[in-house]
């Protein structure tokens, strides 16, 4: 009976411990319907950036040009070209760099930005922490706005693996023009990986690694702005936690395109270059990633940076707060 007793209030401090730890797994799940909002609201935005971010003006004169004439030359399915890759690729990629995202908030909070338990500071401080625990997923909310920042790049870097090669695909088949699939040098997403592949290799699939990892360093921005927004909006306003999560997710993408974008062009440059070789498809014009900022720079001077911004930026809101929207909710609705 003695032993029973004295067991028993190790197990009691046990079960508390374990209810807490993180559930890792609920970033990773959450990002999958991130991915599908993502897409469903932004594609068409992104056809429409990516054709204006790799021609010259003589083809198309501005964002609505381009719109009009992809609807008459190829109808609404122009719009959504190159849409199956991201379809898979966006769930995969923002399941890997939002669950990431999580993780890194957790492992910053936990050693690097420590701080007492909120208790221990202020009575009050505990349920200040408990509702803003309810309008956003932060894996620690004492984290602060530079290190959900830090914890973007991260985010960014690690998803960079998978997204350059998802990206590179999705970027050759947004540039094919051409109405009729017997005019294309690509059938689908499979045949085009299928054929850079044999043609160059891995080396050839992650055509655009650096430039990737390069834009994707702008994500402090993004995650930074973000946690501002949030914490902003849950003491300024009477919002419901979606409506915080709507608005704060809708701005910081926007302070992200707004810091990334000339970066986002050169990267585009980079992967719809020929690739040349048996692909035949041209010549190479860029051997770094230098090369090809000077040529944008030649050609249209600092504007050539953000040509296909509008687009980009009118997508950037709606997208983005879509998602945010489906992850933070997601988050919420799993288990504790």
């Amino acid at each position: 009976m003695a032993a029973e007793l004295k067991q028993k209030p190790a197990e009691l401090k046990q079960k508390p411990a374990e209810a807490s730890k993180p559930k890792n797994y609920k970033g990773f799940v959450a990002g999958v319907f991130s991915g599908i909002a993502k897409l469903s609201v932004g594609h068409p935005f992104d056809t429409i950036k990516v054709r204006l971010q790799t021609t010259d003006s003589t083809r198309f004169s501005g964002p609505l040009q381009c719109v009009a004439q992809t609807l008459r030359n190829e109808g609404v399915r122009g719009l959504y070209k190159g849409a199956t890759p991201p379809l898979v690729g966006w769930m995969f990629m923002d399941s890997i760099m939002l669950g990431s995202l999580t993780v890194y908030r957790r492992l910053l909070a936990e050693h690097v930005f420590v701080r007492p338990p909120p208790s221990s500071r202020h009575p009050d401080n505990a349920t200040r922490t408990a509702s803003v625990s309810t309008q956003s997923s932060h894996a620690a909310v004492h984290l602060p706005s530079f290190g959900h920042g830090l914890a973007g790049v991260l985010a960014g870097a690690t998803v960079s693996f998978i997204a350059a090669p998802v990206e590179h695909v999705k970027a050759r088949l947004q540039i094919q023009y051409s109405a009729k699939k017997t005019e294309r040098l690509y059938s689908g997403p499979i045949d085009c990986l299928r054929k850079i592949y044999g043609a160059h290799g891995i080396r050839g699939v992650y055509k655009g690694l650096f430039a990737t990892l390069l834009f994707r360093s702008f994500f402090f921005f993004w995650w930074g702005s973000y946690d501002i927004f949030s914490r902003q909006l849950k003491e300024r306003t009477s919002l419901s936690a979606p409506g915080i999560n709507f608005w704060a997710g809708g701005l910081s993408a926007q302070i992200f395109w707004l810091t990334s974008y000339p970066s986002d062009v050169v990267k585009q440059r980079i992967m719809t270059d020929p690739m040349g070789g048996p692909l035949k498809d041209g010549t190479p014009r860029f051997r770094t990633w230098a090369d090809a900022a000077r040529k944008v720079y030649r050609e249209a001077g600092w504007k050539g940076y953000w040509r296909g911004f509008v687009p980009c930026f009118l997508r950037a809101f709606p997208a983005n707060a879509m998602a945010l929207v489906a992850f933070e909710g997601v988050m919420r609705t799993l288990p504790a």
